[in-house]
């Protein structure tokens, strides 16, 4: 269950970058993959779409229908920040840093004459 304050948090986002609820249209549609009965009986996936920008989000993290609510603006407001300001998630930025450290080793890795690697002498 999602809290209050994450809820506030999440709304003044939303403020912040110009998304109103009247924009949004949401649909809910049967759950797949693992989980059983209670996901593949109940519709608890959340497609969100965001109609002045045509973003759509499905999500189906929880089993709870409110949650994946949640979930779902939450990642439509990363999206439209990414897209139409420029701006870069925590997500996206991690995965950037992990490139250039992962690239980083590589390169050590072929140069032999870097000064770090202990000489056989």
């Amino acid at each position: 269950m999602i809290s209050e304050k994450k809820w506030e948090s999440l709304q003044c986002e939303m403020r912040r970058l110009e998304i109103y609820e009247k924009d949004l249209d949401e649909q809910f549609v049967l759950g797949s993959g693992s989980g059983g009965q209670k996901i593949q009986k109940t519709h608890s996936a959340v497609i969100l779409k965001h109609l002045p920008t045509q973003i759509t989000i499905k999500t189906q993290k929880s089993r709870s229908r409110e949650d994946n609510r949640f979930f779902a603006r939450r990642a439509l407001c990363e999206k439209i920040a990414e897209t139409c300001f420029g701006e870069t998630s925590r997500a996206s930025a991690l995965q950037e840093k992990i490139k250039k450290q992962k690239k980083r080793r590589k390169r050590r890795a072929k140069d032999p004459n870097d000064s770090n690697t202990p000489s056989s002498e």
